[in-house]
């Protein structure tokens, strides 16, 4: 499949662009939003689109071609939109949807993709609209018929009974129009001779309600608001007192374990009430998963939440109790209104260079700028995941978050002497550069990673420091947090669609592309030829590397091996590796080049341990019968421009070898 790379010099840009432009093809094939309302782009993300390429690559690490790609992006494409489902929902719902604002929870399924999979996991949210209510004939079983704003497809669940009391024809809550949150349901599958498939009862169901509705209004005033966490009096509890309290979800805490022994899953969410009062809410076992239902800065009704004290709950605090779910408690949301925020794109830009600041744009050019519209919390932090073009470093800005960046490493240090494990990484882009602040939870996890090489990574938020000075942080903990190492992905050397093949001179002719991949096959228009050379000057030396993140070690007094890059002691997590500097040519040119681990391997064709085991003659000799081998190679100028070199992470480098072959393949 031939792609037209028009003016982008980096072919995996210009196949993100080629992408977007097949899965979700506009009008004007530019891939812009469709006006300057702030419509939004109907298309995915660039973000998304890239790492799910680089998703796909590392699953093939064997190549990919074009044609494997667009199957798996689009299939990915019309499963999370259902592009082309026969429109059949019910009227309802449509109506329903004209109003709908929230943001769609991070685990939510859809009842479509339910049926496609036959499956549905404990773990899954089911965002749904009451379509109907029934009782199954011959019995007093409430089911309740829904669907949601993403699928055709409507499925029946059995109601828990310690809903029953909501569901009355006359004054019930849950009726026709009525959404639900749902999660913990079981999936009673589809026999031969029965009807469809249908959702068993699940105790964890949230009722949502909307304050601008009458109804809900008054079912608000009159039962949640006489309550406030001030009254709350355990002797009252005690006496068999309930309450009915409604507060603000300030923030959700992460999984933890409670108790040592037989340890049991407990989450914690921090209520504020209008008063200013804050009071915990305790989800124990398998309650947890309840908290997916939860957003941070919605108002959550509790009636009747059960009332522990501290010292019953097991909390270390302060305040003299928590609220917990309780058998009898039943929770009402009114959900957080995603509100947006206007960012300007113009319009004159190249699709392959995506937006750019308005004020760096020649005004006489004139271009056309437009609007798209992306979500803002409400402390004005703008999510730009499904951002439609690519962010370059100029454009960052303070509040912004889930911005991804494409760019060269240009420098990597470790922050010593600090609580956690922090590294901080200098990204390079066209347009600038900037330090990004990584924090992970126990240890470096991202394999090898050394300057000049390529990198994508995702999940990044940008913050002001008190000193005013722009921050970017990156969390491995985050859900979206990603880095990739393109420059080291076994894919890249088999995959033609991803990369153009240069000759060396390119190197030195001014380029700024940040990654050349040279495929030596004989010489044949653009395609040119790499062969080892000159290998009487070829170094080979073996050492000990750190397997997590591939550079070498030192030993330290006392026998303790301890990683040159990321500090750990890692005498168990030890290899043997090879450090070579060898000379590639082509017909064009000739340079001098270094490689260590998987790469080395290849171009020596044995391993270290067998390299280990020849005598120091044949060490000697070994690397005269490679003489002219042909290989395809993947190139990165690794000189750092730092002045402050001894410090920078990269200690297999020097500043007599230019460049690092990041990966190698032999072609027969």
């Amino acid at each position: 499949m031939e792609i037209d790379h028009g003016e982008e010099e980096d072919p995996f840009l210009a196949f993100i662009e080629y992408a977007r432009s097949v899965i979700a093809p506009t009008d004007e094939g530019d891939g812009e939003v469709e006006n300057g309302n702030g419509a939004e782009t109907s298309g995915p993300g660039w973000s998304w689109i890239a790492s799910r390429i680089l998703k796909t690559c590392i699953a093939y690490s064997s190549g990919v071609t074009a044609a494997i790609l667009l199957s798996d992006l689009s299939q990915a494409w019309n499963e999370q939109h259902r592009v082309g489902a026969p429109k059949k929902r019910p009227e309802l719902i449509n109506q329903l949807k004209k109003n709908h604002r929230r943001t769609k929870l991070p685990n939510t399924v859809t009842i479509d993709s339910i049926y496609e999979k036959n499956f549905l996991s404990l773990g899954s949210v089911l965002e749904v609209v009451i379509v109907d209510t029934f009782v199954l004939p011959g019995t007093n079983i409430y089911m309740l018929t829904v669907g949601d704003f993403w699928s055709s497809s409507t499925i029946d669940l059995y109601l828990h009974r310690r809903y029953y009391e909501l569901v009355d024809p006359e004054n019930g809550i849950l009726k026709k129009g009525r959404e639900v949150l749902l999660t913990g349901c079981y999936l009673r599958t589809a026999r031969e001779g029965s009807s469809s498939s249908r959702l068993l009862p699940t105790e964890y169901l949230v009722i949502l309600l909307d304050e601008d509705q009458d109804d809900d209004a008054v079912l608000i005033g009159a039962q949640f608001c006489s309550d406030s966490f001030s009254s709350i009096s355990l002797d009252a509890v005690n006496d068999g007192a309930s309450y009915s309290l409604y507060a603000r979800i300030e923030s959700i805490g992460s999984m933890e374990i409670h108790g040592k022994i037989d340890g049991l899953q407990k989450k914690q969410i921090t209520l504020i009430d209008n008063d200013g009062i804050r009071l915990k809410f305790l989800l124990w076992g398998e309650q947890v998963p309840l908290a997916n239902l939860f957003s941070v800065g919605s108002m959550l009704a509790l009636d009747r939440p059960y009332i522990a004290s501290s010292a019953e709950s097991g909390m270390e605090t302060n305040d003299e109790f928590c609220l917990e779910y309780g058998s009898a408690t039943q929770l009402y949301l009114v959900p957080v209104i995603q509100h947006e925020e206007q960012v300007s794109v113009a319009l004159t830009q190249s699709r392959y260079q995506g937006s750019r600041l308005l004020s760096a744009i020649d005004p006489s050019q004139g271009p056309r700028v437009s609007q798209v519209s992306l979500p803002c919390d409400s402390q004005g932090s703008i999510d730009f995941s499904n951002y439609p073009f690519r962010s370059f470093i100029v454009e960052l800005r303070d509040k912004m978050t889930s911005i991804s960046l494409y760019g060269v490493v240009r420098e990597l240090f470790q922050a010593r002497n600090t609580s956690g494990v922090i590294f901080s990484l200098k990204i390079e882009d066209t347009t600038g550069a900037i330090w990004a602040k990584l924090h992970f939870s126990r240890f470096w996890s991202l394999g090898r990673i050394g300057l000049g090489h390529v990198v994508y990574i995702s999940g990044l938020t940008c913050c002001k420091t008190q000193q005013n000075r722009l921050e970017v942080l990156w969390d491995e903990k985050n859900g979206g947090a990603a880095l990739i190492n393109l420059s080291c992905l076994p894919a890249l050397l088999n995959s033609s669609c991803l990369h153009k093949s240069s000759c060396l001179t390119d190197l030195f002719s001014g380029q700024t592309s940040c990654m050349h991949v040279w495929i030596s096959y004989r010489y044949l228009d653009n395609i040119c030829r790499v062969r080892l050379d000159q290998i009487d000057h070829c170094h080979v030396s073996t050492r000990l590397s750190h397997s997590v993140c591939g550079h070498f070690v030192n030993e330290m007094p006392g026998g303790v091996l301890q990683c040159s890059f990321c500090h750990y002691n890692c005498s168990a997590e030890v290899l043997r590796t090879f450090h070579l500097k060898i000379a590639l040519a082509d017909d064009t040119a000739k340079i001098f080049a270094w490689c260590t681990g998987q790469t080395a391997t290849e171009l020596l064709q044995i391993s270290p341990d067998e390299f280990c085991e020849l005598s120091e003659d044949e060490q000697f000799m070994y690397p005269s019968s490679l003489e002219n081998e042909i290989f395809m190679v993947a190139l990165v100028n690794c000189k750092t421009q730092s002045r402050e070199r001894s410090n920078s992470l990269n200690p297999e480098t020097d500043d007599t070898v230019s460049w690092e072959i990041t990966r190698a393949l032999k072609l027969e």
